[in-house]
């Protein structure tokens, strides 16, 4: 038997795109038989209680043309003890409106099937033992091809003793929508009262929506230990029901099309427990705002499960503006020693703004999960707007994981196209605790770092410890990298734990450039000592004995300017990193720097591979210097070419302790020049104020530097004995030129074909091919000999030992002909 009434529903929701507006609606509070599955409704006030229907097996099958539950009422499937699976469809063509409570005896999966829509309000709450299913699809499939549908209703349908295999959606299926108050918190935590708005399975089962376009505004979805999934489509298809220990997840066919999902105002999904359950989303655009989220807090001994959202379009996480203390996106955490799930990120594009996160934390001694991400276009910026100091609980959009007890953090991953990291934003993997941090890797084509927020937080790529854990790699392989306004890629170590590793291959081109009011655009690896302020937020001692990382770089161009800055530095009593550079070009400018400095532990190592120039100008500086009682690091060049200009300087030294070395091998150094101490100059210089200098060493290759320079003389050769002339022109005679050969225009200007920066840079090279031209025959002139003359003697005398002597008149003089081009071999 049935009866109808009537009753004001709670706030319902029309929305366009992710744009909404909200309307109070009228509902029918009615649930009523179709009589296709000899159901039987009994109505006792806004109660409701459901008995019969057909059973086939452990199935149990019920048909309604209408399934509205009121507020404060209650719809009650009184069904037996053996039954697994109880589907409810509803066939009149209304929405289902549910303000009330839904509950099945026993442990049975409830599927609520309604093609027309559903709306949950915020009294809506389940009180079954199985797992719950909410769609908007057309009919539900089982393993031997029979379908319950909600569309073709039949007088007798035909029913299974099989399990449910599929969700049949039709064309644009209609939307789910939620309507709620939202959660409570207390600072960073979540917490939820009694009258909180929840609709909440059994531990360890599954609560999925699945539908047209889902939208939940303060709403909580709680599945503890169990999983959450929502899954939206547009267009004809199944989704596949794949069970599971804790009831099933969705799998969608390839080339089916998606709708939208949407959680605001402190929206909920949470799967926590004593082991955390998994949740997935699955749908075309994806948004959370208003501090939504999705939260798995892990308490138990076995790993959390895995949180994945995945979007055929865009990922929009939009953090508060109205509590800056909490962030809409995904929080996973580990508290006991079981580990957090991990969080898997699948989209075109993924925004994060004004304090949206990805965070997957461990807190006591598991390890946390790692968080992967695969977008084309990932841009991570801005912050929280309301409250200075949410910079230090989740204020700043970002992605990260991080260890606060003896746990290791996990690793963060990031596969695309373009990266940006802007406005204080932050990707990282830290710890505060004994456990180390994670390792970061990023392949993509393009990454961009730059700019600070108000509160002088800068955008950073990040591994980092402030604690005595150590700190793990940072990779990153990209095409472009950008790091601008303040920027910062890096690795960093604030009190004992070590600093780690750091390495970068940028396919194309590395910029660094500019600075904000707190820091230089820089790719570092550090020991740094935090101020007074943020020591004793963290609880540290005022100790820094970190010792900093490795920092490589490899790209065929890399440009600082405007106080871009690469280094390795330690502030404490560690010792700073190694720096390696190998690049093509490797250009200085308006105060770039490439520096290796500790304060009293030993200078770091430079070494810089460069395959064609090293150019420094405008107080730009190489350098390696220690304070204290530390020993200036050694800088090893290589590079055909190196250039300083304006007061550039290369240099290698300390204060108490040793200077470093300087190797450098050169074709040629221009503007710079040795000195013992730093001048207004273009200094190389290795000193130590009190302690021993360093030494300075450069090889000349190709070049020997003792064979001095050759005086050429003041006067010109008369050219005219030189040149044989008188070519003659019937017997064959060529000439060809064949250039400067390598002679400058002006016997004082270098020889060079490039002009770099207004300076000829490349030496001059003959490429000409003159093989052909050369015969083995030498080039030799043939100078014919004079001829003998016979003179007649006309008279004689007695000399003076009284001999006679003939004597004759003097022989006529014998003209050389001109010399001519025949005796030359022609070339």
């Amino acid at each position: 038997m049935s009866t109808t009434g009537y009753a004001y529903a709670f706030l319902s929701t029309v929305t366009i795109g992710f744009f909404s507006s909200t309307l109070v609606l009228p509902a029918i509070a009615q649930v009523t038989s179709d009589g296709t599955t000899n159901t039987i409704v009994n109505q006792s006030g806004n109660n409701f209680t459901i008995l019969n229907g057909i059973e086939k097996g452990n199935n149990l099958f019920h048909s309604f043309s209408n399934f509205s539950v009121p507020t404060g009422g209650s719809a009650f499937f009184n069904n037996a003890a053996d039954v697994q699976n109880i589907f409810s469809r509803i066939t009149g063509g209304t929405v289902s409106n549910i303000d009330g409570l839904i509950q099945a005896n026993g442990n049975a999966n409830l599927f609520l099937l309604n093609p027309n829509g559903i709306i949950f309000g915020a009294n809506a709450r389940l009180n079954i033992g199985g797992s719950f299913i909410g769609t908007t699809a057309n009919s539900i499939k089982f393993a031997d091809g029979v379908e319950f549908s909600a569309v073709n209703p039949q007088a007798k349908p035909l029913l299974s003793i099989n399990v449910p295999i599929g969700l049949q959606m039709g064309n644009n299926s209609a939307p789910i929508k939620a309507q709620g108050a939202g959660y409570t918190n207390s600072g960073y935590f979540i917490t939820r009262l009694p009258d909180s708005t929840e609709l909440q399975v059994k531990p360890g089962k599954t609560l999925a929506l699945v539908g047209g376009n889902l939208q939940l505004n303060g709403f909580m979805l709680t599945a503890p230990q169990g999983q959450v999934e929502l899954g939206s489509t547009s267009g004809i298809g199944q989704v596949n029901l794949i069970p599971n220990s804790r009831g099933y997840t969705l799998g969608y066919d390839n080339g089916q099309t998606f709708g939208d999902i949407q959680l605001a105002q402190k929206s909920l999904l949470d799967v926590s427990g004593v082991n955390a359950g998994s949740v997935e989303l699955e749908g075309r655009n994806i948004r959370f705002t208003d501090a939504s989220l999705v939260l798995a807090q892990n308490y138990g001994n076995l790993p959390g499960g895995d949180i994945r959202l995945q979007a055929s379009a865009v990922i929009d996480i939009i953090g508060t503006t109205s509590d800056a203390s909490l962030s809409s996106g995904v929080r996973s955490e580990a508290f006991g020693i079981g580990a957090s799930g991990n969080i898997d990120v699948v989209a075109q594009k993924l925004t994060l703004q004004q304090g949206g996160v990805l965070n997957n934390i461990t807190q006591g001694n598991a390890p946390s999960g790692n968080i992967q991400i695969n977008a084309k276009t990932i841009e991570v910026s801005g912050f929280s707007l309301i409250n200075p100091t949410a910079v230090s609980n989740g204020g700043v959009s970002n992605v990260s994981t991080a260890s606060d007890g003896s746990g290791i953090a996990g690793d963060v991953f990031v596969n695309g196209d373009s990266l940006l990291i802007s406005d204080g934003a932050s990707l990282s993997s830290v710890t505060f605790g004994s456990g180390s941090s994670g390792k970061v890797t990023i392949h993509n084509k393009n990454t961009t770092v730059m700019g600070e927020n108000p509160f002088g937080v800068y955008s950073s790529i990040l591994v980092g410890t402030f604690a005595t854990g150590d700190t793990k790699d940072l990779i990153l392989d990209t095409g472009k990298l950008q790091i601008l306004d303040g920027g910062t890629v890096g690795s960093s170590a604030y009190f004992v734990g070590n600093g780690g590793n750091v390495s970068i291959n940028a396919s194309e081109a590395i910029a660094i450039s500019g600075g904000s009011r707190n820091n230089n655009s820089s790719i570092n690896s550090s020991a740094v000592r935090l101020n007074p302020q943020l020591r004793q937020f963290f609880g540290l001692q005022d100790i820094l004995s970190a010792n900093a990382g490795n920092l490589s770089i490899t790209t065929p161009n890399l440009i600082l300017t405007n106080g871009g800055t690469v280094s390795v530095t330690s502030q404490g009593s560690g010792n700073g990193g190694i720096l390696n550079i190998t690049a093509d070009r490797i250009q200085l400018k308006n105060q770039g720097l490439i520096q290796a400095q500790t304060e009293s532990g030993n200078g770091g190592d430079i070494r810089l591979q460069v395959g064609n120039l090293l150019f420094l100008r405008d107080n730009s500086q190489i350098t390696s210097t220690a304070g204290g009682n530390g020993n200036g690091g050694n800088i090893k060049i290589n590079a055909p070419i190196i250039i300083g200009l304006n007061n550039s300087d290369i240099i290698a030294n300390a204060v108490q302790g040793k200077g470093g070395n300087i190797q450098i091998t050169t074709q040629g150094i221009i503007g710079l020049k040795y000195r013992p101490q730093l001048t207004p100059e273009n200094d190389i210089t290795a000193s130590s104020q009190f302690g021993v200098n360093g030494t300075v060493q450069v090889n000349n290759i190709g070049v020997d530097p003792n064979s001095g320079l050759v005086e050429l003389p003041a006067n010109v050769i008369d050219q005219s004995q030189q040149i044989a002339t008188g070519c003659a022109d019937n017997q064959g005679s060529r000439f060809v030129a064949t250039g400067r050969g390598g002679v400058p225009q002006n016997p004082l200007q270098q020889v060079g074909s490039d002009v770099y920066d207004g300076l000829r840079l490349r030496t001059w090279s003959d490429i000409r091919n003159l093989t052909a031209y050369r015969k083995t025959q030498k080039v030799q002139a043939q100078m014919p000999e004079s001829p003998e003359v016979l003179v007649q003697a006309s008279s004689w005398h007695r000399n003076a030992q009284g001999k006679i002597e003939l004597v004759a008149d003097k022989s006529p003089t014998y003209l050389q002909q001109p010399l001519t081009c025949a005796a030359i071999p022609k070339i």
